[in-house]
């Protein structure tokens, strides 16, 4: 990853328009798969809900009478309807609710997102477009944008400077296909989708701010 790459640039029609030269050392001078791992796992986890919960036996309804006399029935001696080995009963390893999240450091974190778009880059998985912007929300003028760009019918995640409310409308409803400003990408969502389409812009803020 030493050399540098040149990403064409396309305009909405699909025309190539220019270039964009970078360097992808300059994001990550390498790429550790380790660190990749660590911090998706860690998103992956954070997304959990930790709910799961089943009851124990002081928690399920039940009589607390001993269920027959101790001797002289022939039977193994039990004292409670709610034991875990009859039916009706508690768990004996019940689920309690669990917070599963936790935190990476930032430093690495930062480091395991340019890692990852330099991955995407370096795979020519990230395709550039000059500007991206729509006078009223229109999901047909973004599919025709995709269609055009030969990015129809695969997962991609749409990277753009800035929030704007008329791009997220258009791009929402569309199947596999989210969008994010840069100041929120991390190594999960830039990993996930099978593409990445960037603005030229939003590559310049993802260089300085990340």
């Amino acid at each position: 990853m030493k050399e540098m790459a040149t990403l064409p640039i396309y305009d909405r029609s699909g025309a190539e328009v220019g270039t964009y030269e970078i360097d992808p050392a300059q994001l990550a001078p390498r790429i550790s798969k380790q660190l990749l791992h660590d911090a998706v796992v860690m998103y992956q986890n954070n997304l959990r809900q930790g709910s799961a919960k089943t009851k124990t036996r002081a928690e399920v309804a039940g009589t607390t009478k001993k269920m027959y006399r101790q001797k002289g029935t022939g039977n193994a001696r039990a004292g409670s309807r709610r034991s875990g080995i009859r039916r009706g009963g508690g768990h004996i390893h019940a689920r309690q609710p669990r917070d599963w999240s936790y935190r990476l450091p930032k430093k690495a974190l930062r480091i395991a997102t340019r890692m990852a778009l330099a991955s995407k880059i370096a795979d020519k998985q990230v395709t550039l477009i000059d500007s991206l912007s729509f006078e009223q929300p229109k999901t047909r003028d973004m599919l025709a944008v995709l269609k055009a760009l030969k990015l129809g019918g695969v997962s991609l995640l749409v990277a753009v400077p800035g929030y704007d409310l008329n791009v997220y409308k258009s791009i929402r409803n569309l199947a596999n296909v989210s969008v994010l400003p840069v100041a929120e990408l991390n190594a999960l969502n830039v990993l996930h989708p099978r593409r990445l389409l960037m603005t030229a812009s939003a590559l310049d803020a993802f260089r300085e701010k990340i």
